[in-house]
């Protein structure tokens, strides 16, 4: 039976006229991956929406994995992420003008959640690909962590058998003309992405191997 993986990108927030991980996704769209299918979803950068939009996208398609995708801009590597906690501290409003300040995503909810993709061995097949990656034990505060919490919790709570996680992308090159920030082109984030779909559909456990950055 053909495994199907929800990935989900974000619409371009702050300054930001283009968000990589809203067009990394695009490139999926309709594709079947080595037997895997791949549904892809449009995520609104806004606090509390983002999670209803996804959750919807779940119980709709009730896919094998979901990974949600969000820009990181000045980082220089694909960095699946390891832990998403129960804290939204916004340095800036999303894309309706909330700001939250240290308030919890789901009040009285565990303090943090576990990715359940096999981060590691992600990382190790991007780098075997010659793909710039590594884990990263921090999704920020922003919406990109309080995505990752909502759909972790609800997962645990609803589905359990279902894999879920985050890995945030740098900059593509377009968005740097008036800045010296780290980039990778699209093409080389699609590839990554890529692995990391066929990676979570078909390896049931993860590896033990150095590797977790300070971010």
């Amino acid at each position: 039976m053909r495994k199907k993986v929800l990935i989900t990108g974000f619409d371009p927030f702050g300054q930001d006229q283009i968000n990589p991980a809203l067009e990394a996704i695009k490139q999926f769209k309709d594709r079947i991956i080595e037997n895997v299918e791949v549904v892809t979803l449009e995520v609104p950068t806004v606090f509390h929406e983002s999670i209803k939009v996804v959750i919807k996208a779940i119980e709709l398609h009730q896919p094998y994995a979901v990974i949600c995708v969000g820009q990181a801009g000045g980082r220089t590597q694909i960095t699946p992420e390891r832990v998403a906690i129960n804290i939204d501290d916004a340095r800036i409003p999303d894309n309706h003008q909330k700001q939250p300040v240290d308030e919890a995503i789901v009040e009285n909810g565990p303090v943090a959640y576990w990715s359940t993709l096999p981060i590691k061995r992600i990382v190790h097949d991007m780098k075997k690909a010659g793909i710039p990656s590594a884990v990263s034990n921090s999704a920020g505060t922003f919406v990109c962590n309080h995505l990752f919490y909502g759909v972790m919790n609800y997962i645990e709570k609803n589905t359990p058998h279902i894999r879920g996680g985050f890995i945030h992308i740098p900059f593509i090159p377009e968005q740097i003309t008036n800045n010296n920030a780290p980039s990778l082109s699209l093409d080389v984030i699609v590839r990554g992405l890529e692995i990391a779909i066929i990676t979570s559909a078909y390896e049931e456990k993860d590896i033990r191997e150095v590797g977790g950055t300070i971010h």
